[in-house]
């Protein structure tokens, strides 16, 4: 099975009473794949992003919160850099 079938693939729609059974299991397949792949970047994930993991069950939608926080990580870093040199004398 691809654990990260959930990330290269987008979610099926839901199962219905008119769903085929191929539809069925596609949307298990995708829906596993889902849970593996949360779990795992949940238990891997650094400590210091971690506080906004919980509010997140789908892989694509955690993968872009944390590319977004870590966006916002390289700016203050970036303007801490910019500060201190600024404040080097020659």
């Amino acid at each position: 099975m691809d654990i990260d079938y959930a990330i290269r693939k987008d979610e099926p729609p839901d199962i219905t009473e008119t769903s085929t059974p191929d539809d069925v299991d596609l949307y298990e397949k995708w829906e596993r794949s889902n849970h593996l792949s949360v779990m795992f970047m949940k238990i891997n994930i650094s400590a210091s992003i971690c506080s906004f993991v919980d509010q997140h069950e789908k892989a694509n939608d955690l993968l872009k919160a944390i590319d977004d926080q870590f966006i916002t990580s390289n700016k203050a870093l970036a303007s801490t850099l910019i500060m201190q040199f600024s404040s080097l004398k020659l």
